[in-house]
């Protein structure tokens, strides 16, 4: 796939389904990840996969974290927390591991664990796979932080959701003006 082509054609897939990547694709997906632009080269990203049993035991812990926010939750609402991570086949946890570096402020670190994600998700498209970015709160909750190891100075960039897409979505149109203006130096 030409990657302009890729570029103006990639959309969210939100509907996933089997089969998921295979470790062929994963080795390719997080070889693309790690060529994120890098000020510094000091690598601040880790990634963490979960697939087959280990999503339920994802969904669990999103659940424990549902509860301790609100101990009343409906079966209902239970149910919707354990089967988040079953929305695909597999889900990569990327999570930005900023250093201590005199010249990188955490901003740029950030910034460029959210191109490593960018760069799963170009990866999956080229590769034929679906992928959806999702963050919410179980990015941001003390329980799931700590259930996944992620250190106090680490955040979550955001869950990748792979797999096969049921249907790809209508790539939008933009109105680039609405985006793109000329600086005049005054």
């Amino acid at each position: 796939m030409d990657a302009i082509e890729l570029l103006h054609n990639r959309v969210s897939c939100p509907v996933l389904q089997e089969p998921g990547p295979s470790e062929e694709q994963l080795e390719s997906i997080f070889t693309a990840a790690v060529r994120a632009p890098d000020h510094g080269a000091i690598r601040p990203w880790r990634f963490l996969t979960v697939q087959g049993d280990n999503r339920s035991r994802l969904g669990e812990l999103y659940l424990q974290a549902g509860l301790q926010d609100n101990p009343e939750l409906s079966v209902e609402r239970q149910e919707k927390f354990k089967n988040m991570p079953l929305r695909a086949p597999a889900v990569i946890v990327v999570i930005a591991a900023a250093k201590d570096h005199p010249k990188v402020p955490v901003i740029e670190q950030e910034i460029s664990a959210g191109c490593a994600a960018h760069n799963i998700i170009l990866a999956a498209h080229a590769l034929g796979l679906g992928a959806m970015w999702r963050t919410g709160d179980m990015a941001y909750h003390p329980v799931v932080r700590e259930g996944l190891g992620v250190a106090e100075s680490e955040s979550i960039v955001g869950y990748i959701y792979l797999g096969t897409a049921t249907k790809r979505r209508k790539v939008p149109s933009h109105d680039l003006s609405s985006y793109v203006s000329e600086w005049s130096g005054s």
